[in-house]
């Protein structure tokens, strides 16, 4: 299976993190970028892997929760290719950002 793509918004999430977080530490940045594509890779092969978050948003969404930096990925796991429609730091009001 192919791997994971994202939709225009969660590419932009995506760009936006890498641009906040390059300022201080580059590295980082393309650290983050090189996880979220292993994610993608993995969430192709095993869409579901990620977490049922029912009280968060209706199945088929999953959560992939990124083990090195503190961000979610939303994926819709039904989609073939899975579709991540949400990249977002684990801090921000999860329900409130989904309602």
């Amino acid at each position: 299976m192919s791997r994971a793509r994202l939709t225009r918004l969660a590419a932009l999430e995506l760009a936006a993190a890498a641009r906040v977080i390059a300022r201080d530490n580059p590295p980082a940045a393309r650290g983050l970028r090189a996880t979220v594509a292993e994610a993608l890779g993995r969430l192709g092969r095993y869409p579901e892997s990620g977490t049922a978050r029912p009280e968060l948003a209706a199945p088929p969404v999953r959560f992939w929760f990124m083990q090195r930096y503190p961000y979610v990925l939303i994926y819709d796991s039904e989609a073939r290719p899975p579709l991540v429609l949400r990249v977002v730091h684990a801090a921000r009001d999860l329900p409130a950002l989904l309602r």
